[in-house]
């Protein structure tokens, strides 16, 4: 069986080169990820303005000590320019506006007592008092935002505050996500004895969704050869992945990776030295002239299969998409309890999160079973237990994943 690490290795290797870019408006580019550096085209701000309601002065005009009074001359206002300020005057100004020539500082009108048309100031300022300067944001040329960054709404403001409507992202890839399985049915639907309401499709497609993927329903596959492999042939003509849930392991039912093969399928690795989710089957369609296909192979049992998804299939997309971090950094915790291991396999613990004087704290939850639902929507985080481990004790410090970063 391939270690975590190694596995990880060769699954993003999987996603290079990303997939072709495409132009979208800034109001639709959330999530997305970005193929070229983002720059500013000028100067950000593009004039020095005030920072807030006041008076604009030359500060050298204002000897001594306060209080200083000086002739109001004129305003600016925003979206206008004003003209230059006077010699020894003052001129009213309004945050956001631009700061008129020759002067240097703002008073803010708290400090200010108007009498007609002169200002009485309690302050004395100083240059760059309340003025916010030409570039001082981003000089013109400058890196707004890197090729590779994943755009939050943050960056979506960005993106409007140096003048670009549209930014250039790679396409969304398609990721046709099947259950295979005879006991599967809808939930909702009669519960006819021996079936079970199939409910693991629709977490992967959320995890998808967040990752930037599009993604697409597809009809439960009972435990047929010939079926899966016509669904399976079906999926694989214009899908970028294909998820598919259950039956990867080595049961009689277990169709998954012989269909796989038998439609063309190369498998990349299967059964990785993980828990849950040792049974995982990846591979490439190759389509001539097209991208290849991937082929993501869960087991499924739905912690197993939400788990290596989360930690295989979410950084895959986020590959394919150019991601600068496909893979979250890890955090560090402390146990608040002991959580006993077998050695051999690198678990990924489902656990809880809280904040201590001293940092993060970690809980690992009562029931890790792989088909355990109720436990995996609790967790907010993985808590890495190594494979060599025998255990580890309350105090002692473990790598955690936030479910967060995992699309979760």
């Amino acid at each position: 069986m391939l270690r975590f690490e190694d596995a990880l290795a060769r699954i993003l290797a999987l996603g290079s080169p990303p997939l072709p870019p495409e132009a979208v408006a800034i109001e639709d580019a959330e999530g997305r990820v970005l193929t070229e550096d983002l720059r500013a085209p000028a100067d950000l701000p593009a004039f020095d303005y005030s920072a807030m309601d006041g008076y604009a002065v030359r500060a050298r005009d204002l000897d001594g000590a306060p209080p200083f009074e000086l002739p109001v001359r004129g305003e600016s206002r925003t979206g206008a320019v004003p003209e230059p300020l006077a010699p020894r005057s003052a001129m009213r100004i309004f945050t956001g506006a631009a700061l008129p020539e020759g002067a240097d500082a703002v008073i803010m009108q708290e400090n200010v007592t108007r009498h007609g048309d002169v200002a009485v100031m309690t302050t004395k300022p100083r240059p760059g008092q309340a003025v916010r300067r030409r570039g001082e944001d981003l000089a013109k040329g400058a890196v707004a935002a890197a090729k590779g960054t994943r755009l939050r709404p943050a960056h979506l403001a960005l993106a409007g505050a140096v003048d670009r409507a549209e930014v250039v992202v790679s396409r969304r890839p398609i990721v046709t996500i099947l259950a295979t399985g005879d006991e599967l049915r809808r939930p909702g639907t009669d519960p006819v004895p021996g079936t079970i309401p199939e409910s693991i499709t629709y977490a992967l497609r959320a995890m998808a969704r967040r990752a930037g993927a599009e993604t697409r329903a597809h009809p439960y596959v009972r435990d047929d050869r010939a079926a899966t492999e016509r669904a399976f042939s079906a999926a694989l003509e214009d899908a970028d992945v294909l998820v598919t849930i259950g039956g990867v392991s080595v049961g009689d039912h277990d169709l998954v990776r012989p269909a796989l093969e038998a439609v063309g399928v190369e498998l990349e690795l299967w059964r990785v030295a993980i828990k849950p989710g040792k049974p995982i089957a990846i591979g490439r369609k190759r389509r001539g002239g097209q991208r290849d296909a991937i082929v993501v192979g869960l087991p499924g049992n739905p912690a197993s299969a939400m788990i290596t998804f989360a930690v295989f299939g979410v950084p895959l997309l986020r590959a394919m998409q150019g991601d600068a971090r496909p893979f979250p950094p890890f955090a560090r915790a402390r146990m608040t309890r002991a959580h006993a291991h077998d050695p051999g396999r690198l678990e990924l613990a489902r656990a809880v999160i809280s904040h201590g004087e001293s940092g993060l704290l970690v809980t690992t939850l009562g029931n890790q079973a792989s088909g355990a639902v109720t436990s995996t929507a609790q967790a907010d985080a993985l808590a890495i237990i190594p494979e060599d481990a025998t255990g580890v004790g309350a105090g002692d410090m473990v790598d955690v994943l936030l479910a967060s970063d995992l699309g979760g």
